[in-house]
């Protein structure tokens, strides 16, 4: 369910606001569906349908888009609704679930029996040569392979050509309304806040040669989360010295190491409002528990800020010149820093991820490294710049959020531009 239009300026920094100034609402907050919208596009795009699917939950791209993330209603069988380039949409439904989509314009037709099926199915289709679903050719972008292969070989049959959604997802399910960029801005803010108590409790604690584990430090921010009214789906990454090494590394009750002097701790937290449609927000900071950072961990440091801003930069560029710019694009752009600066293999992930009410949405991700994503960055959408190198005693990450408007790119939180030292 989408939030309800609100004014995003108010009580807010002039940071924040910035951020939420000119936000464009690339699909209805009423509808699920802009079904005007999507026609356009298809039409655009030379597409004859987008068929939406879902089994059991199976894409939850298609239950959002249709409404049925909400927990009022039973999915427990297969539906179908095709959206055409012209027309009246029409749905697919299993009799005992005949009521889910009828929130959605159009035309239903119920089956029960598998020859129903397979008579509604013709019936569905019948005129369309060309259409999008959640596929992903060979497998390239995980998040956007939702489609079964039974169910692909099921449409094709009908002598239909399947192509991805991949940017009709990114416009129309990965876009955000101005009521979901305010709970980023809200849930960013806060998380900065969090972040400075965690390094300001670490702080105490070398001073006072206070006992202080990663996990005692996460637990005090998971705690923070609630006073904050955040949710996540995992407590914060808090990795000292090697742990650091480990991109995904969480702290336990019984692996856990203790906060000691002149080690990199690095912070990774994530978490969104609990108001309902909230997108998430997600940064990284690295401190240092000494007085002086290693010319080491500076030099590596210096190297994922510069690719950062590369990063965003490009971004930049492309938003106000209008140009097309995809995801793999950025993310190359951001590796040739790390590689040119001698770091080639000391990378081990892609250089950004979606945003949305799930931490890695369904938007295009920066990423040339560990699958080639070619959708376009389209106003509207949120994700994440984090370049990150690694090595065996330590690893260093920098992580913002960057929002694409419809002729500029703003960073949703301040850059970390050093690491920040814990003790004098």
């Amino acid at each position: 369910m989408r939030l309800q239009p609100m004014n995003p300026l108010a009580r807010h920094t002039d940071t924040e606001a910035r951020v939420m100034h000119a936000a464009t609402a690339v699909y209805s907050d009423v509808m699920p569906l802009d079904v005007a919208a999507i026609q356009e596009s298809l039409r655009a795009d030379g597409l004859d349908a987008w068929l939406l699917y879902d089994f059991h939950g199976s894409n939850p791209i298609a239950a959002r888009l249709a409404g049925l993330t909400n927990g009022t209603h039973m999915t427990t069988r297969r539906w179908y609704y095709l959206i055409p380039s012209s027309g009246s949409p029409r749905a697919l439904v299993h009799a005992i679930e005949r009521h889910n989509l009828d929130a959605l314009p159009g035309s239903k037709q119920t089956y029960a029996r598998r020859e129903q099926l397979d008579k509604g199915l013709d019936d569905l289709l019948s005129g369309v040569r060309r259409l999008a679903m959640e596929y992903s050719p060979n497998g390239a972008i995980p998040y956007l392979s939702r489609v079964d292969a039974g169910t692909a070989e099921l449409i094709r049959a009908r002598g239909v050509e399947i192509v991805s959604s991949g940017d009709l997802v990114q416009r129309f399910e990965a876009a955000w309304t101005p009521a979901q960029l305010a709970t980023h801005v809200r849930a960013s803010a806060a998380l900065y806040r969090i972040k400075d108590r965690a390094f300001d409790r670490a702080r105490r604690a070398l001073k006072d040669g206070e006992r202080l584990t990663e996990f005692d430090l996460q637990q005090q921010m998971v705690q923070r989360f609630e006073e904050e009214g955040l949710v996540s789906d995992s407590a914060p990454d808090v990795a000292l010295g090697a742990n650091a090494g480990n991109p995904h590394y969480l702290p336990t009750p019984r692996h856990s190491a203790v906060i000691a002097p002149d080690q990199v701790l690095l912070l990774d937290l994530w978490g969104k409002m609990k108001d309902p449609g909230a997108v998430f927000a997600d940064i990284t900071w690295v401190g240092f528990t000494g007085s002086r950072v290693p010319d080491e961990t500076a030099r590596a440091f210096d190297a994922i800020v510069r690719s950062r801003d590369a990063a965003v930069a490009l971004v930049e560029e492309a938003a106000m010149t209008g140009r097309e710019l995809h995801g793999w694009e950025v993310d190359r752009a951001a590796r040739g820093v790390l590689e040119q600066s001698g770091y080639r293999e000391h990378i081990l992930h892609r250089t950004g991820h979606s945003l949305g009410e799930s931490v890695h949405g369904n938007g295009v991700h920066l990423d040339d490294y560990e699958t080639h994503d070619d959708r376009r960055i389209l106003p509207g959408t949120g994700f994440t710049v984090e370049p990150g190198l690694y090595f065996d005693t330590f690893g260093v990450r920098t992580e913002i959020n960057v929002f694409r408007r419809d002729r500029d790119a703003v960073v949703s939180g301040p850059r970390q531009m050093a690491v920040v030292t814990l003790a004098s």
